[in-house]
């Protein structure tokens, strides 16, 4: 027998599968995608005695219907990879609704492991589990894990090498009815009688169950005449008996089970005479005059914070990497002209290095997100959005990707498939972009601490995440009243309770996201700065033409970038952006941003390095303050805040929309809203003297 189990891990959003997840596997996890689709799937190890169990984190779902990408993928997983283990974590402080997934995991006839997950919530709430009869009952058996605390890992990993060893799950069989379960008998016996393939793949009443539910899927994986009929058949004489579809008569018959169970072995031992305290707390954060200002003020703080205790750490990377250039320089055998040292210094240290010192930055940003979504707090601003969104065409269910979006616009567009509506769903998609996700920050984090006192910095950055909001609100309406035009589809919105976040928890969520940040620096920010770096170094001119008119090292650098490729093509379109208030330097590295947002700082930095004498001793952020205004500093924040997303962005848009015209018109779109936008702010300011200082060359 083989020392390797592989387990799957299932259960409802919110249920706390991703704590298990990470109690169970620590840092020994790895992040990838399910083959064809998009839908992330993270995966992890651990060893318990002699054994090696793998876990499989499945998207959360409320139950395996296929009717989104998840549930499909979800059940597939379990289907076809077989898992020798399938644990369902379940939300003990709200069993009914959980066990409705658990109850389609048993007439899957898997082997199934229960886990009572947040058991401390359901004590506190007052209910006491019979969990001896529960297990007779679902002929399941059930762990109680704290996975916030770590409680119940051991007991959970022995019952899962039980539970493989034993190999035949003992589960309940579900009672539908007389009329259903004689249906399902019938459509059973004649999968039996024509040897379908599907029979030998799964388990044969499950697959007649499914077919009298009307699964699409099975449907099409059956393809017998005489199945078909026997399933028609069936289904008509169940809605004539109950005159509504056999999916509801077995969804209610599944809850009637469900109900059933939990009124023998679960028992409250309090009356509730007032609200528990997720109630009461949102009383207040979810109150229809106080919740959004309550919400922009939370986001308000956290900006603040990003700068104020960010700050320092910033400063010293910027000096460690400011040491590391020049101490190359100083020790470099072939002298300060060499070409390969303008490589590794302006190019891979200026580029990279410019970008990866504002990792503080980031690490805060992520950690103070991920301190929100922990607590259930996140799921709120969705709601109170929802009021928002509604006007606009949209409901609250579009603002959860637009949240992932402040992390990075890729998953964020992936998330939208949690939309049934597609007129929502494209809405949605084109919107995404105006969030400002992390590959944005850096250029914040250079340019605000550059143009602006202590005092504003947070101020601005919070002015400029709500700009992109509102804008995204506005796009939004328009797009709903003219190209998408329709209904907005209604949804109930679940609102998970307050928990209060574990200290393993944010580190985990804080470094898979900073993890992807510093992996983009030193991959693709990496090959684009060192393309830069030689589409900003060559061609190089011809120095002899220059002979008698005696130049400065500075004036032979600043002749080299104009001619160089970049130089070149930033000169180009500087008629076209100087109405913005930019010049060719911001030019290039526009151009660079549209590979990777990050990259427009990289390329400032290689711009400088190369183009100033005494970049060496001076921080980025002090030469870009000597030749630029705080207007024009805003007005670049606020063009690359809107501006066409980076190619990854325009490729999943691309890829999620299936056709490559909605990236084009998304590129376009925001591009043109960027210009006149940016064009209007910047011609006002300089009217009105806000600093419209005359740009360098």
């Amino acid at each position: 027998m083989s020392n390797k189990i592989k387990v799957a891990l299932a259960g409802n959003p919110n249920c706390g599968k991703t704590t298990v997840f990470n109690m169970l596997t620590g840092s020994n996890q790895k992040v990838a995608n399910y083959p064809g689709v998009t839908v992330e799937k993270k995966s992890g190890k651990c060893h318990y005695k002699d054994k090696l169990i793998e876990v499989v984190d499945l998207p959360g779902t409320y139950c395996l219907s296929a009717y989104s990408e998840e549930e499909l993928v979800a059940r597939h997983f379990i289907l076809n990879e077989k898992p020798d283990v399938v644990v369902d974590i379940i939300d003990a402080s709200n069993i009914e609704r959980n066990l409705y997934l658990a109850v389609q995991l048993m007439e899957m006839r898997v082997p199934l492991l229960l886990v009572l997950n947040m058991a401390d919530v359901a004590r506190k709430k007052g209910l006491v589990f019979d969990i001896a009869q529960l297990e007779k009952l679902l002929g399941v058996r059930i762990i109680e894990t704290v996975a916030s605390k770590e409680q119940g890992r051991d007991e959970l990993l022995g019952a899962i090498v039980q539970s493989w060893q034993s190999k035949t799950p003992m589960l309940a069989t579900v009672r539908y009815g007389k009329e259903i379960d004689d249906e399902i008998k019938k459509i059973r016996q004649i999968i039996e009688e024509n040897h379908l393939p599907i029979a030998d793949k799964y388990d044969k009443g499950w697959v007649a169950l499914k077919l009298l539910e009307q699964d699409e899927e099975i449907l099409k994986a059956c393809q017998s005449e005489a199945v078909a009929g026997a399933v028609e058949k069936g289904a008509k004489y169940i809605r004539d008996i109950f005159k509504d579809e056999p999916e509801i008569i077995i969804a209610d018959r599944r809850y009637g089970f469900i109900s059933g169970a939990c009124q023998e072995t679960v028992k409250s031992t309090t009356i509730k005479v007032r609200h528990d305290i997720s109630d009461i707390i949102d009383m207040v954060l979810t109150h229809k005059v106080l919740g959004l200002p309550l919400f922009i003020l939370l986001m308000y703080l956290v900006f603040q914070l990003v700068f104020i205790i960010g700050g320092w750490p910033v400063l010293l990377l910027e000096h460690f990497f400011g040491w590391m250039g020049q101490g190359i320089t100083n020790i470099w055998p072939t002298g300060p002209d060499s070409i390969l040292l303008s490589l590794v210094v302006d190019g891979i240290i200026g580029g990279v290095g410019g970008v990866v010192a504002f990792l503080p930055n980031i690490l805060i940003l992520f950690a103070a997100i991920a301190i929100l979504e922990d607590t259930g707090y996140m799921a709120r601003a969705a709601f109170i959005m929802d009021r928002i969104m509604h006007k606009i065409g949209l409901h609250g269910k579009s603002f959860i990707p637009m949240l992932i979006g402040f992390g990075c616009s890729v998953p964020a567009i992936m998330a939208t498939r949690i939309l049934e509506n597609k007129r929502n769903r494209l809405t949605t998609i084109m919107i995404t972009p105006l969030m400002s996700c992390g590959a944005r920050f850096p250029i914040y984090a250079l340019l605000i601490p550059a143009f602006f006192p202590v005092r504003l910095q947070g101020p601005i950055l919070w002015i400029l995440y709500l700009t992109g909001i509102v804008i995204a609100i506005v796009t939004a309406k328009i797009l709903r009243h003219t190209i998408f035009r329709g209904e907005t589809v209604p949804f109930v919105m679940e609102l998970p309770p307050y928990r209060i976040p574990t200290l393993k928890g944010i580190v985990i969520h804080t470094w898979d996201r900073s993890k992807l940040y510093l992996q983009k620096a030193g991959t693709i920010i990496l090959a684009l700065s060192i393309l830069l770096w030689a589409a900003t170094t060559f061609p190089k001119i011809d120095i002899s033409k220059y002979q008698g008119q005696k130049l400065s090292v500075q004036q032979i650098q600043q002749l080299n970038l104009t001619h160089s490729v970049l130089g070149r093509a930033g000169k180009a379109i500087e008629p076209a952006i100087r109405p913005l208030g930019f010049d060719w330097k911001i030019g290039t590295a526009l151009i660079g941003a549209l590979g990777a947002k990050e990259v427009f700082v990289s390329q400032l930095g290689i711009v400088y390095s190369l183009g100033n004498e005494e970049a060496n001793s001076h921080t980025l952020q002090t030469t870009l303050r000597a030749d630029y205004s705080p207007l024009q500093g805003l007005c670049v924040m606020l063009f690359c805040l809107i501006s066409a997303p980076c190619l990854a962005t325009l490729a999943i848009t691309t890829k999620e929309t299936g056709s490559w015209r909605w990236g084009a018109f998304q590129f376009i779109m925001l591009t043109a809203i960027a210009y006149v936008l940016t064009l209007i702010v910047y011609q006002i300011g300089s009217v009105l003297e806000l600093g419209n200082k005359i740009i360098g060359v």
